[in-house]
């Protein structure tokens, strides 16, 4: 059905009319951010950090990809990584959402100005382009073209041999979109609305199944921003666009509670969710909503580590197989938490349960504030739970990566889910310390506490006349024991609540303070595939050991496309100490040696045959260093066991990552893309977690090398009947993969020299290709490794 006969029923219709007034059936609300400021916390310095990061961009360079595009002059060059190989612009629409979120929580005029810059020239480019277009992508015009008149060539990460297009472009909408909700910017607004018209252009002559084939590649959460826009304008063309871009691939299995999760590229995934949920409060759908809540519970409650992430290498691992969690360099991605969050807040707001805040709190302390180095401000891509390895930070003007464009998003926002009201209850659901102006009550509430390194938390009301209302403060799921509560000074009843709140219902007066003790413990957490793997948490935190600060190679990234990984030895898992003890006594082990500064002491660790203890903190505060987070256990029984299972399963991993010189994941979007794919007539897909790509025609990457080195091609690659594979290097045919016509569809590796002459350089091309009419072998791996 094509969109102008959908838009026209949709006019017809006086029930969506109806749902659009209504919004959604909310049962709390959130403060707007400029009611919320941060006290000196950890939280504040962060924000402050993060306000210095966001001045530290250069505004110019990041808008000259769309000044490109629009075909004006630019005063500068691009920036590099990220934002001139592909993904130009993306960067640009998370500034002004960071910039925006940041004005709102501090009001500071630098970054109003900043932001004032960036929607004045963004303004410019859409007058230029003239047909309400803004947008960084190489080559936009023409690839739009293409879309419009029905040409698409769509993979999971690709539109028409473009990286992920229309996921760029949704940051540049939902810049827009935050401009405008959070400092009531209405020239932001108007372009906004602009932009949605000419997505309405681009698909109005598209058919159903033509836009659902685009979709398969990565689009990020542009049905929840034409939703926004929906609500902004109550205008339900923007709903049906919205609808329109919502993936019936993703959104059917949800809608039957089929976990189809495993696998699956993770931050793909979540912002359609994001979309689901925002339709299903607009349209008031409880089936939408269900399948919103049903993805949040499988990602949630068996899907994420103790800090609340989720992911290896970006795609969600089986839920019974976290293995490859506690191997991988490549750990919990930041953009995962922060959509997870940005999902968590939405679910909360129209069914406030304890469970949503408690994750909210466990993933705001663990994963979001540990990925700003706390010093410098750069920003994590990755966060390891193998045992002993470490994390990079990005710098401003070299690190380009998604998980920047998110995290300077993270950290301007920590006053939105702090405090939130109905009618005369007031909720507190966060500790962290800060000032609340609730202008409807005229009240001003003060929030001060050394949380978490102290227990108590106290507040102070002052309203302008007395006033009353009931003012909720969260019992978290972590207590270990009941709260204690003091009204001004004396020992004070709560109101018992089974929704999880200590409740004081008074007429307050000047002054009045309350204070709460919150009774916090060490207990444990096991990896969620039950296999023998604990994290040590003490109320919310997490807490980590450093292990070592040396060869940490590459720790503050550089401007190369894998500057996000950390790529330094990988320090053998058996020389990880074990804790030696049943899993119940853990918390036995671990005693305060520092109220101060919330230090432990771990006892009970076996490296070898050495007894040894070693020092906690929490994870956030663990910086530029190797660290454990997740602690292998064996009772004495079964220690011997472990260190042999352990050796055995990891020898050849570790022998093959120490010749490694460069590895592509064949079917893996951000190795690949960073390896500059090309391809022609070929598909990726998943066998569980397993990615591959297999071509009828063939595809390329291009690879780092080392001249001076004897190296060879390492190929892995699934065993199939009738398959022929021609192996290149350079457009020189090199070799070709064994032929079985049987196929035993085992994983098997090939290692193919590679001439002299080919490795002059330091980067080649690899290619793999079809020696037609066959189709080539599933391709899982390619590494060049020097020659062992």
């Amino acid at each position: 059905m094509k969109l102008k006969k959908l838009i026209s029923i949709c006019l017809l219709s006086t029930a969506i009319g109806t749902v659009l007034q209504a919004q959604t059936q909310k049962q709390i609300d959130y403060f707007e951010l400029r009611d919320v400021r941060l006290l000196p916390s950890p939280f504040k310095h962060a924000e402050e950090l993060d306000l210095n990061y966001l001045l530290e961009l250069d505004a110019d360079r990041l808008l000259t990809p769309f000044l490109r595009e629009a075909n004006l002059p630019s005063p500068t060059e691009s920036y590099g990584n990220w934002e001139n190989t592909g993904l130009d612009g993306h960067i640009g629409g998370h500034y002004v959402s960071a910039l925006s979120h940041m004005y709102a929580s501090t009001g500071d005029s630098r970054i109003k100005e900043r932001l004032d810059h960036m929607l004045r020239n963004l303004k410019r480019c859409q007058d230029a382009n003239g047909d309400g277009y803004i947008g960084g992508v190489p080559e936009g015009k023409e690839l739009w073209e293409e879309v419009k008149r029905g040409k698409i060539k769509a993979g999971g990460f690709s539109l028409n041999e473009r990286w992920v297009p229309l996921y760029n472009i949704h940051k540049t909408y939902a810049g827009l979109r935050d401009a405008y909700l959070l400092t009531s910017d209405e020239m932001a607004k108007e372009m906004l609305v602009k932009m949605t018209d000419w997505a309405i252009a681009l698909v109005e002559g598209l058919s159903e199944e033509q836009i659902q084939d685009m979709l398969r590649s990565e689009h990020g959460g542009l049905n929840e921003t034409f939703a926004d826009v929906a609500a902004i304008t109550q205008n339900p063309k923007y709903l049906v666009l919205a609808k329109q871009f919502s993936q019936k691939a993703v959104l059917n299995p949800l809608l039957a509670h089929e976990d189809y999760l495993t696998g699956k590229h993770a931050n793909t995934q979540i912002p359609k969710v994001l979309g689901f949920k925002r339709i299903a409060d607009l349209f008031e759908d409880d089936q939408w909503a269900d399948a919103a809540r049903y993805f949040w519970e499988n990602v949630i409650e068996r899907r994420s580590v103790s800090i609340g992430g989720n992911s290896v290498s970006e795609h969600f691992n089986p839920v019974d197989d976290f293995s490859k969690m506690i191997q991988s360099i490549e750990g919990p991605e930041t953009c995962n938490t922060y959509n997870m969050l940005r999902l968590t807040r939405m679910l909360y707001q129209t069914d406030p349960k304890s469970k949503y805040l408690d994750y909210y709190e466990r993933a705001l302390y663990n994963h979001i504030l540990s990925t700003q180095n706390p010093e410098t401000g750069g920003l994590v891509y990755f966060t390891q739970m193998r045992p002993g390895h470490y994390r990079v930070y990005s710098q401003p003007h070299t690190s380009m990566w998604c998980c920047v464009g998110s995290g300077i998003e993270n950290h301007a926002k920590y006053g939105e889910m702090i405090y939130a009201h109905s009618g005369d209850d007031l909720f507190v659901n966060l500790f962290i310390p800060s000032t609340l102006n609730w202008q409807e009550k005229n009240v001003k509430l003060v929030q001060e506490n050394n949380f978490p390194t102290e227990n108590k938390i106290q507040f102070t009301v002052h309203p302008k006349s007395a006033t009353s209302f009931a003012l909720r403060i969260r019992k978290p799921g972590w207590l270990a024991g009941e709260p204690v509560v003091q009204l001004n000074g004396k020992p004070y009843d709560a109101i018992p609540s089974e929704e999880g709140w200590i409740t004081i219902e008074r007429q307050w007066e000047k002054s009045d303070r309350v204070s709460v003790e919150l009774p916090m413990h060490i207990h444990t957490e096991q990896l969620p595939d039950r296999s023998n793997y604990y994290s040590i948490l003490y109320g919310p935190l997490v807490l980590a050991a450093t292990t070592s600060t040396e060869d940490l190679a590459g720790l503050f990234a550089d401007d190369s496309r894998m500057g996000h990984v950390a790529r330094g030895r990988q320090i053998p898992l058996r020389d990880m100490p074990i804790l030696t003890t049943r899993p119940d006594n853990i918390p036995n082990l671990v005693k305060r040696v520092d109220n101060g500064l919330l230090r432990f002491k771990l006892s009970g660790l076996r490296l070898g045959k050495e007894q040894l203890s070693m020092e906690l903190e929490p994870f956030y505060k663990t910086h530029e260093a190797r660290y454990i987070i997740y602690w292998p256990q064996a009772t004495e029984e079964e220690l011997a066991a472990l260190q042999e299972k352990t050796e055995r399963e990891e020898r050849e991993s570790l022998r093959l990552a120490g010749i490694t010189i460069d590895r592509v994941v064949s079917g893996e979007q951000q190795p690949e893309s960073d390896h500059f794919i090309k391809e022609e007539n070929t598909q990726a897909g998943s066998i569980e977690d397993v990615r591959w790509r297999e071509a009828k025609g063939w595809f390329s990457y291009a690879v780092k090398t080392d001249p001076k080195e004897n190296v060879q091609l390492f190929i892995r690659y699934l065993d199939e009947e009738n398959r022929k594979t021609n192996v290149l290097i350079n457009d020189k045919e090199i070799g070709k993969l064994p032929q079985d016509n049987l196929g035993s569809g085992e994983v098997k590796t090939a290692v193919i020299a590679i001439p002299p002459n080919s490795n002059k350089a330091a980067t080649f091309q690899v290619k793999i290709a079809a020696d037609t009419p066959s189709t080539s072998h599933k391709i899982l791996e390619i590494r060049i490794i020097k020659a062992d």
